[in-house]
Formats: structure tokens, C-alpha cells, sequence
């Protein structure tokens, strides 16, 4: 695959931001509309196209823990603020040549978290969990080795001890689970299709509403 390709000729370990999320929209998994963006011509582009709220974000795969560094800015309501804050971020990192990612904000209570990892003995392996803070802190995971089948998948989204957070609860809609299972067999056969893949991490996955959306995405090479 191209993206990957590119990477590798390139000597790089990791895709950026964009470049994950557009390696998982290849394979029908749901992500943020976004653009890059290098200038304020691209930006008021971007503005119009995507619309407000929105997300800015510095993207580049050399940059980590963008959020601690002041990279990133959500619920960008206005042109005044996306200007002010592109200006800023552009002012931050130290290579000018760093495009900034304008991404739709997606709003919702719940925050999932799915990925794969390549293990020496087994192969591609699909996780599925709870998402943001909760993946470290409480490690409510499950994993199956890929290829998956629908069955797999929708057996992962039980055995996680927080399963019922996928239901109707306090007025939210049930997630929409064969959206979920079709994005945890795609991330298997990203790993069976794509050697150069070490490693996914889809974190988080926002639930808008029953409609689960990839937020931010890392893919390992």
C-alpha cells in the first residue's frame, strides 16, 4: 500500500495521524473528516469544507505527546479562533514544513479503544476496549488472533467488564455493534495484509451518538 510504502522508503517507524486514519478508512473503518493544512488559504479551505466545532492538531510522525506539548486544540467554535490557533501551533513546533490537521469534533460520553499487535508467535492480534484514560488505567481488554470472524468480534465486545456501556444507557442509544465488529475484522486483516505493521492503536473511538467514530489512530511500522 502506498501510505506504507511512502513511510518506509522514507525510513520511518510510525504513519502520522492522518496518514493512520487514512490507512484505516481504506479498509471501511469509520474516522473524523480532516484535512492537512499549510496555510491560511488551506485552512479557510479546510474552515468551510469541515465546519465548526472543530480540532486542530500539529501532524507529523515525528512529533509525539502532542497534547502535553500545546499541539492540540479542541472546540474551535469560530475563524477567529482556528486563525489564532493555527498561528500558534505553526509558532510552536520547530519545523515550519509541519502541516496542522483540521478535524471535525465529534461529541459523545462513551470512548472506546481498538488495535492490533503483531506477536512473535501468533501473529496479528485484534484488541478491544474501553478507550481514553480507561485503556491504561483499568485494562478492560480482549483480544483474539486475527484472521476474525463476525462471531469473534461481537464475542469481544461481551467479554469486557464494562460491556454494558454498548447498550442504551441514560438515554444513549445502544451502539451500532456490526460497524464495531466490521472495524475489529478489518484491523486483523490490516495485519494479515501488511507485513510492515507492527503495531495499531485506534484511541479513542467515540460513540456519536449509536455511530462509533476513530478519533485519533497511531499505526507502528
Amino acid at each position: 500500500m502506498e501510505i506504507i510504502d511512502q513511510a518506509v522508503r522514507e525510513g520511518r517507524k510510525t504513519l502520522s495521524e492522518y496518514e493512520s486514519k487514512q490507512l484505516l478508512a481504506r479498509y471501511g473503518i469509520p474516522v473524523t473528516r480532516e484535512r492537512l493544512v499549510v496555510n491560511e488559504e488551506e485552512l479557510q479551505e479546510a474552515l468551510e469544507e469541515i465546519g465548526f466545532p472543530l480540532v486542530l492538531k500539529a501532524c507529523s510522525p515525528g512529533i509525539s505527546h502532542k497534547t502535553e506539548k500545546g499541539l492540540v486544540q479542541i472546540d474551535i467554535r469560530n475563524k477567529t479562533e482556528a486563525l489564532e490557533t493555527f498561528d500558534r501551533i505553526r509558532s510552536a513546533v520547530e519545523d515550519t514544513e509541519v502541516p496542522v490537521l483540521v478535524q471535525e469534533m465529534i461529541r459523545g460520553e462513551r470512548e472506546l479503544a481498538m488495535g492490533m499487535t503483531r506477536d512473535p508467535q501468533f501473529g496479528p492480534c485484534v484488541m478491544f476496549g474501553l478507550g481514553g484514560i480507561f485503556t491504561e488505567i483499568l485494562k478492560d481488554t480482549s483480544f483474539r488472533v486475527a484472521p476474525l470472524e463476525r462471531r469473534d468480534a461481537m464475542e469481544m465486545m461481551e467479554e469486557i467488564r464494562a460491556h454494558r456501556i454498548l447498550g442504551a444507557v441514560r438515554g444513549m442509544e445502544a451502539a451500532d455493534r456490526e460497524i464495531l465488529a466490521d472495524a475489529l475484522i478489518a484491523l486483523g486483516k490490516i495485519g494479515l495484509e501488511n507485513d510492515e505493521v507492527k503495531e495499531i492503536d485506534v484511541n479513542p473511538i467515540i460513540l456519536a451518538g449509536r455511530q462509533p467514530v476513530a478519533v485519533d489512530a497511531l499505526v507502528v511500522l
